[in-house]
């Protein structure tokens, strides 16, 4: 059996790709740290995003281990265009997974690509395997497992928070939970 840890970002000073954790997100990295080292987490991957990577930088220094970084981890672009409603049309696209905004990218386009990754990285070696990323992407990749995941749950997405998927030796789920606590 193999197990992905999702993990969302610990709090950032924002959305930009090189924002960096805020000094409470700086506390909580550490403290995910503690909570996962119970866990024998031995290949990370993460969004190359600056507060994705430095969420699980205090792990990889803890267990010697590199934080291989896959640009199709990264956040997901909902439209280029400013949208006064943001957060309707978002909530829209959990319903409609083929709904495109300008210049964005669907939920399926996302969801595939996020797929891309977590399917490579359990057909390697590893067995415990840190997937670090950002909300509406991880809750997308959750949808895939789960069709019943809404846009409520990455409203109630915290930062961080981490859910593990476990796999049978044929790479099928047989179980997700959220962990975080």
């Amino acid at each position: 059996m193999k197990s992905i840890f999702l993990i969302r970002h610990c709090q950032a000073e924002g959305q930009a790709p090189d924002a960096q954790l805020t000094t409470l997100g700086q506390e909580q990295s550490m403290y995910l740290a503690d909570f996962l080292n119970d866990f024998s987490i031995d290949y990370i991957v993460s969004s190359p995003y600056e507060r994705a990577y430095r969420t699980i930088e205090p792990l990889a220094s803890r267990r010697s281990l590199s934080i291989h970084t896959d640009i199709d981890l990264q956040e997901r672009v909902l439209s280029q265009e400013n949208l006064p409603d943001w957060l309707e049309k978002l909530r829209l696209t959990f319903d409609d997974l083929d709904l495109c905004y300008t210049g964005g990218e669907s939920s399926r386009q996302a969801m595939d690509r996020g797929i891309a990754v977590l399917d490579k990285a359990i057909r390697t070696d590893a067995k415990q395997i840190a997937v670090v990323s950002h909300g509406n992407l991880i809750s997308l990749l959750l949808k895939y497992y789960d069709e019943q995941i809404q846009f409520e749950h990455w409203q109630a997405l915290s930062n961080p928070d981490v859910y593990q998927l476990v796999f049978d030796d044929k790479y099928q789920l047989i179980r997700m939970q959220r962990i975080w606590q």
